[in-house]
């Protein structure tokens, strides 16, 4: 590995640490594969499938279809989630920053919804890193480091040894434009970077939200008589974009169930969540699919995809 320095200490951060570099990243081309590193030292391990997502929940909105269907496969899975959640609602809906709202209690609740949705999922490992919520831009900030402040270096550091110990031969993370969460992008530039300096790892997927995505919820929620506005244009083209990039298609229906019962073990916050509210019997036409952008590559295996571990098992 050439990230060094993490290796027998806590992974965590102290308040001393500067805030990162958020320059933004572009897309790889369609079907690109970029110069990578051998994964000769990570195809003698067994099959394993690896999700970094920035806060609990995001595992099953982002990744829950391929967490569970690999693992139906035989396949190891490994979820890393980056924060504690902390700045989500309290049980009782108390908002962050109210008087009612306990950030070491909604730490505690999300991280135990977050172990039963693992469950669910069937995920064989779960890492936490253990960083503060960032919150959302509206939201006050607290005192501490939150980890959009932790340095990108040292967020690589921490799943550069995390890929290390567990050999994943695929990522999977965030797509670092769509979501727009600046948890979410930053845990995308971490793996990003982590999965490039290391050896390991032989493909990288995002996450992708796109167009299709939110026009099949859209149409399923007002199915339901929920009214769900369009996007503006700015938006619309973040999205189109998004969808052009698109190199892997799953069909997740076979666990499209599991997922969703992931998702809804996510009770505290399953109020604030647009995906819980669609009906469920329109979930296996709504979340047939994942879909997912190849950000780094060394197998070369053609795009389109249908298997994540296409060139590799």
């Amino acid at each position: 590995m050439s990230i060094p320095g993490v290796v027998g200490r806590r992974l965590g951060v102290s308040n001393n640490d500067r805030k990162a570099d958020a320059d933004p990243q572009s897309f790889p081309a369609a079907g690109e594969r970029r110069k990578g590193p051998s994964m000769t030292s990570g195809s003698a391990s067994a099959p394993t499938l690896m999700a970094v997502m920035a806060h609990p929940d995001d595992e099953s909105t982002s990744a829950g279809g391929v967490l569970s269907l690999y693992a139906r496969r035989g396949v190891r899975t490994v979820l890393v989630t980056c924060t504690n959640g902390e700045y989500g609602d309290g049980i009782d809906g108390a908002k962050p920053g109210s008087a009612g709202h306990n950030a070491e209690r909604v730490a505690r609740t999300r991280l135990a919804e977050l172990r039963t949705a693992c469950a669910h999922l069937g995920v064989g490992t779960l890492e936490l890193l253990s960083h503060h919520d960032s919150g959302s831009i509206d939201q006050v900030r607290p005192s501490c480091t939150v980890f959009a402040d932790v340095p990108l270096q040292t967020v690589a550091e921490e799943l550069g040894a995390l890929i290390e110990k567990h050999r994943p031969q695929v990522v999977v993370t965030h797509e670092p434009t769509g979501t727009r969460h600046v948890d979410h992008i930053h845990t995308a530039r971490a793996t990003e970077a982590a999965v490039r300096a290391g050896g390991v790892a032989a493909k990288l997927y995002y996450a992708a939200h796109g167009t299709r995505y939110w026009t099949r919820l859209r149409n399923a929620l007002r199915e339901a008589g929920i009214d769900y506005p369009e996007p503006d244009r700015s938006r619309r083209a973040v999205t189109d974009g998004i969808d052009e990039h698109v190199a892997a298609r799953v069909d997740i229906r076979s666990v499209v169930s599991r997922k969703r019962s992931a998702l809804f073990s996510h009770a505290s916050q399953i109020h604030t969540s647009t995906t819980a509210k669609v009906p469920e019997e329109l979930w296996p036409t709504v979340f047939a699919v994942e879909e997912y952008i190849r950000a780094f590559d060394v197998t070369g295996a053609p795009i389109p995809e249908d298997d994540l571990f296409a060139g590799l098992i």
